[in-house]
């Protein structure tokens, strides 16, 4: 199994890929952009398995990170693949994946700063 340093680093590489990839975009660009909507669902897929792989000791010292979310979202795109609110993923990629990354930067910098 990897380190959770690593997870966590996973995590931050799939948010700053999905601001990049969102970035100049508005929703209406977002919902017309197969391979946009794609980059930002796969990203997001990314962010809950992650996630998911923590201990649990770790997540329950950080209760302030919505992980139970993170992970029903993964698995909503990855098994309703046809039924995804793409305007709910794109609410998650512009407001909820940024704060993410401040919480997640801050937990690396709080359990693994050498």
């Amino acid at each position: 199994m990897r380190r959770e340093r690593l997870y966590l680093g996973d995590i931050l590489s799939a948010a700053d890929a999905m601001a990049g990839f969102i970035q100049g975009q508005d929703v209406e660009r977002f919902r017309a952009n197969l391979q946009l909507r794609s980059a930002a669902g796969r990203q997001l897929t990314i962010i809950g398995e992650a996630g998911a792989h923590l201990s649990p000791e770790l997540r329950a010292s950080h209760p302030e990170i919505p992980w139970l979310d993170t992970r029903e979202f993964r698995n909503i795109i990855v098994h309703n693949c046809l039924g995804i609110d793409w305007e709910e993923v794109w609410r998650s990629a512009t407001e909820d994946a940024p704060l993410l990354r401040s919480q997640i930067a801050g937990m690396l910098q709080d359990e693994f700063a050498e």
